[in-house]
């Protein structure tokens, strides 16, 4: 009789225990709350960034980039969602932000060529102005801004205007990549919907 009353007291005092560990534990402040609350959603257009060399921060803290950074690119990535985009979505001949939300930004470690005008490195905003066969890309010293609103052509830097090639199938994510060209070139491609531009830049 005894043993039982001893394991009654003990599975007592542990229901009492636990009971006790859950009454004193802390509740979330309403600081901690709100600041939750406030927290940002995933954004429709997710931030993306492409580098030449390709994968270069991962080639990096492996030892294996056998080539120093030329460039990297930072923007949004809208999606088509079967909406037509180009003479809709994006209008045709107007300036355009190269994607969604922040300006586009073209960041260059060396100086290069492009449009056959030298370019310092630095950071720039791309945009652009579609339309059926060609579009004019536009490099521009104005940084760190939202959309085209505030676009002023007195900031350009250079245009050069590139035709447009047909994607061989949709591409539903606004998307950008360098690839190698020839005679010392590397290529910005730029393709969304059924459309594909190439940017060349020269590195001599």
């Amino acid at each position: 009789m005894k043993r039982v009353f001893f394991s009654l007291a003990i599975a007592l005092s542990g229901v009492g225990a636990q009971a006790q560990t859950e009454a004193t534990a802390p509740a979330p402040t309403p600081v901690a709350l709100s600041v939750v609350a406030r927290l940002p959603e995933v954004d429709k257009s997710p931030l993306d960034m492409c580098y030449y060399p390709a994968n270069y921060p991962v080639l990096k803290i492996q030892d294996k980039a056998t080539e120093p950074l030329v460039a990297r690119v930072i923007y949004s990535r809208p999606m088509a969602n079967n909406r037509a985009v180009f003479g809709e979505l994006v209008e045709w001949n107007k300036v355009w932000r190269l994607g969604a939300n922040e300006a586009t930004e073209l960041e260059l470690y060396r100086d290069v060529k492009i449009g056959g005008k030298k370019i310092i490195k630095g950071k720039y905003t791309i945009y652009a102005i579609p339309s059926t066969d060609a579009w004019t890309l536009i490099l521009n010293k104005d940084t760190d801004t939202w959309g085209a609103f505030k676009y002023d052509d007195k900031k350009d830097v250079v245009r050069v205007q590139v035709p447009v090639k047909k994607t061989g199938a949709p591409v539903n994510a606004f998307s950008m990549m360098f690839e190698k060209g020839s005679n010392d070139t590397i290529l910005l491609d730029i393709a969304w919907e059924n459309a594909m531009v190439a940017l060349p830049i020269a590195l001599k």
